[in-house]
């Protein structure tokens, strides 16, 4: 054990968090829930629904992009100190879909950011020091210009010639670069600085020389992103050349909240390595999760893609189109399990499927809410009196058994009506377009609002998505010391 101890505090350059490879870093993720941003439960839903087709069909841009957050309403943010002359705090958005960690860095200068949430405006966006910047040469400059050359790069950075030939531009600075995403974008540098992630089972976890971009203009969003996909420079990435046991493995689960307030003050867990050791001695054996492998997408290489058979709405059985169950070649197919984007999309194919079966069964019994789906963009909708019977719903995906059983208040919302005062429900679920049209990126997205209630492992090495139904804040409780 004292090997051990000394080993990993050896890895992370005498930082001030010593555990054992067995054990894990706990992290709270914070809801940015904020009903004072919105008049009503139509806007907050019509916000929410918007933000979240945007982001899908920003996945399918042809340009090299990162998809972010559009607007507040239901994401999970990461606190952070930078540096340690003085410690600066900075708030991110926690994302799977995004392969990098960058944030707002003072000047700032943010476009088009009225009106939209910004911790900044209490904390101010740090001060990177010019000499921590990245060299032209090396690997994550590379890899945030999208594989471009160092020599390109370096030359790019007006590195002569001669020194290009001898390979001597590591003074030179790696040039800015540009990202796209939805209905905005950023121009930032890479910097490399230590990075103090507040944990809750130790003291901060340092990682030194940790790299990350620093945007000095933004187009639309005022917060920065940590990103949790699969790239060289995304947060598990790093954190694994320090510890492989932390950064090949991580779950979180979301609490559930149904857009109130007072569900989300409890925080949601994200752990950092494998905790199955920690659960045993706990005594909590049943938990069995449900896996499924991660997809190769060649052209969105950071995503975690994996396949979907079908889904269930009641006893029918509902296939899912080819392109859902595997990815092609050229990027095209499979389902993205995202962490940023709120409502699961589906290929309009599948989605009327589902919708004609849903509406089958419900709108039988119950008057449909055209006007409540039109202020929400969301449907089917339907008004009821005291309750409403809605058929169970599960997803199917690639691999033997499976299959998750998604809870009531994952898929089926039920809010008042203000403008009738009657009560309504409306299918979480949203239509990301014509299958045709989804050409070049996922064929559909597995949203956050769909994953709560669940832990969801992210298992990088055996290259596999997993699911277990969970009580949440429960489980902080139980991981905490």
């Amino acid at each position: 054990m004292a090997a051990s101890l000394s080993l990993l505090c050896f890895a992370l350059c005498f930082s001030s968090l010593s555990v054992s490879f067995s054990e894990i870093v706990l992290l709270p993720l914070t809801h940015s829930l904020s009903t004072t941003q919105f008049n009503s439960t139509h806007h907050l839903l019509k916000s929410t629904s918007a933000r979240s087709t945007t982001r899908f069909h920003g996945h399918h841009q042809q340009r090299r992009q990162v998809s972010l957050p559009l607007s507040p309403g239901s994401d999970y943010t990461l606190s952070f100190t930078l540096g340690s002359n003085p410690p600066q705090p900075i708030s991110l958005y926690m994302d799977t879909g995004s392969d990098l960690v960058w944030f707002p860095c003072s000047p700032f200068e943010c476009i088009l950011c009225e009106g939209k949430s910004n911790p900044s405006t209490a904390t101010p966006p740090p001060k990177v020091p010019k000499n921590a910047s990245v060299s032209c040469k090396s690997r994550a400059c590379s890899a945030v210009h999208s594989s471009l050359s160092s020599s390109d790069l370096c030359a790019i950075s007006r590195c002569p010639l001669e020194s290009i030939e001898m390979s001597e531009c590591s003074s030179f600075s790696c040039p800015p670069f540009y990202y796209a995403y939805g209905d905005g974008s950023l121009i930032a540098r890479l910097y490399r600085d230590t990075l103090s992630v507040p944990t809750s089972l130790h003291p901060s976890l340092l990682l030194p020389n940790f790299t990350f971009g620093c945007a000095h203009t933004a187009l639309g969003e005022p917060i920065g992103v940590a990103g949790f996909g699969r790239g060289l420079l995304s947060l598990p990435a790093q954190l694994a050349g320090f510890s492989p046991q932390l950064g090949n493995c991580f779950s979180y689960c979301l609490v559930s909240h149904s857009f109130d307030q007072d569900r989300v003050r409890r925080p949601s867990p994200l752990i950092l390595g494998r905790h199955d050791e920690k659960e045993k001695d706990l005594g909590n054996d049943g938990i069995r999760f449900v896996y499924t492998s991660m997809l190769e997408n060649p052209k969105h290489p950071y995503f975690y893609c994996v396949g979907l058979e079908g889904i269930s709405v009641g006893k029918r059985n509902i296939p899912a189109p080819e392109a859902l169950k595997r990815v092609d070649r050229r990027g095209n197919g499979g389902m993205v399990v995202d962490s940023g984007t709120t409502f699961t999309m589906l290929p309009a194919s599948l989605y009327d499927s589902v919708v004609t079966e849903f509406d089958r069964r419900v709108g039988r019994v119950h008057e449909r809410a055209s006007e409540v789906e039109d202020k929400t963009g969301l449907g089917p909708c339907y008004y009821y009196h005291k309750v409403v019977n809605v058929p169970p719903m599960v997803l199917h995906f690639v691999g033997n058994g499976s299959s998750v059983a998604l809870p009531r208040t994952n898929y089926f919302y039920e809010f008042l009506d203000g403008d009738n005062k009657k009560n309504v429900g409306c299918l979480m679920l949203m239509n990301g377009g014509d299958d045709e049209e989804l050409d070049g990126g996922p064929g559909a997205t597995l949203g956050n609002y769909q994953q709560q209630g669940f832990e969801v492992v992210y298992d990088l090495e055996e290259r596999r998505v997993g699911f277990a139904r969970r009580h949440c804040a429960a489980l902080w409780d139980s991981l905490r010391p």
